[in-house]
């Protein structure tokens, strides 16, 4: 018998809601991102990740973009058990700059992620 892949399982509509939480910054979109105990490193090894739902929250609106200055692209690049691999492109509009993201995001059984850690690098 083999386990469901569950980061398979979730990772689109995970992703979906987070563009949408991105769109609308509202806490209670943020919040139902993720586990309670969940930990939001915006780099790998992060002293400063965010950690639990209220602290992702206040580190998400601290860091904030509004909804008409980017746009987002994303596909799976492949995914193990609970853990998926996104490569992302982020364009920012106002002539900022454009950013080639790798996410890597566990989930846990609901499909809420309790891990996401981000490598984000500016295009030239």
């Amino acid at each position: 018998m083999t386990e469901p892949e569950t980061a398979r399982e979730h990772i689109a509509a995970w992703m979906e809601n987070y563009q949408a939480a991105w769109s609308s910054n509202r806490p209670e979109d943020i919040r139902a991102l993720f586990t309670p105990d969940a930990r939001y490193e915006t780099r790998p090894g992060d002293p400063n990740a965010w950690l639990g739902q209220d602290g992702i929250v206040e580190g998400w609106l601290a860091a904030r973009d509004e909804p008409a200055d980017w746009t987002f692209s994303w596909k799976l690049l492949g995914a193990d058990g609970d853990t998926a691999f996104v490569q992302g492109l982020t364009t920012y509009a106002n002539d900022q700059p454009t950013y080639d993201n790798l996410w890597v995001v566990r989930f846990d059984s609901s499909g809420r992620a309790n891990s996401f850690t981000e490598w984000f690098m500016e295009r030239e």
